[in-house]
């Protein structure tokens, strides 16, 4: 079976940490459980951060010489984090290939994907990335970068377009490494590029992590599109007393359930999305699970199948 884990970037930063032995540990532990699912089957691993964007910072703002005699930003929070999403990355794929047998291909890709620049999202720019920034300094910062902020509680926080991503430019180079037998880890998620005069440029937005996702599971074929967060997997009602795991739902029933399910939304309408483009299955839960949530047996599915509700006793169905 051909499959795409999407892994929320929680799974791999605790509250906000970055680096360190804790971090380290967090990767092994995430290797040991992607290993189990590639050992039987085609893998690719996205790394879906949740409040980045990746675009290199454009010439010509304010700032001092860095190097190479390129203009260096003043940058805060995760707001250009390529290189740290790299090197995440290539530890994810060093622990795979101390897990998996020596004659196991592996490799990191540095995903791209293509957004139209007349997208309406770049005239109403609202997805928030990087630091809260406070009163003159957030709004001094915003001018030296020609930033576009927002408020966000106490402070400010930059804010930046959230085009629809149109289609993966690695789509024909991972399929070949995925048939080939090699484990794949999509650093970033999708870097967002614009067409323009006959070529591309990099362009300054977000592309929803789990959207991407589902891009890339799309274009390799995968037979099942996985989520894997820090819950057990999609809850109705939660944070009351009739709170109840969601273990099985039909796309076009779940689209409607999205908006009561608060910051799993995003996740619920990728993995929908996927499921009613492509007629196959998605599935989302823990990290500690993923065996499981190929099988079915754990976490929430996605599906057109109509499953028999006794299947989930203690859980809900939602057609």
């Amino acid at each position: 079976m051909r499959i795409v884990i999407a892994l929320c970037e929680r799974v791999l930063h605790r509250h906000g940490g970055q680096g360190g032995p804790e971090q380290a540990s967090l990767i092994r532990q995430a290797a040991a459980q992607l290993a189990q699912v590639a050992y039987a089957h085609d893998l690719v691993i996205v790394h879906a951060g949740t409040n980045r964007i990746a675009a290199p910072a454009p010439h010509g703002h304010n700032g001092h010489s860095g190097c190479n005699g390129h203009t260096k930003h003043e940058v805060h929070g995760d707001a250009f984090p390529v290189e740290a999403d790299l090197n995440l990355a290539y530890r994810l794929e060093l622990e795979l290939r101390n897990l998996l047998p020596s004659d196991r291909p592996c490799a990191t890709l540095l995903s791209m994907v293509e957004v139209d620049s007349h997208d309406p999202a770049f005239a109403h720019p609202d997805k928030p990335v990087g630091s809260v920034l406070l009163g003159e300094r957030a709004l001094a910062v915003a001018r030296a970068n020609h930033w576009r902020i927002a408020q966000d509680g106490i402070g400010y926080r930059r804010v930046v377009p959230n085009p629809r991503p149109l289609r993966l430019l690695q789509a024909e180079p991972l399929h070949r490494l995925v048939e080939q037998g090699t484990v794949v880890v999509c650093a970033v998620g999708g870097v967002p590029v614009a067409a323009d005069g006959g070529g591309l440029r990099g362009v300054e937005a977000l592309i929803d992590c789990y959207s991407g996702a589902a891009l890339v599971a799309e274009a390799i074929e995968a037979d099942l599109f996985v989520i894997v967060t820090e819950m057990a997997g999609v809850f109705l009602d939660w944070g009351t007393a009739n709170s109840k795991l969601l273990r099985h739902g039909h796309p076009s029933a779940l689209r409607e359930l999205a908006s009561t399910v608060g910051s799993m939304a995003p996740t619920l309408q990728a993995a929908s999305s996927f499921v009613e483009r492509t007629g196959r299955r998605a599935a989302i839960g823990a990290l500690n699970d993923v065996a499981r949530l190929v099988d079915g047996s754990a976490g929430t599915t996605i599906s057109c199948e109509r499953a028999d509700p006794r299947r989930f006793e203690g859980g809900a169905v939602a057609y």
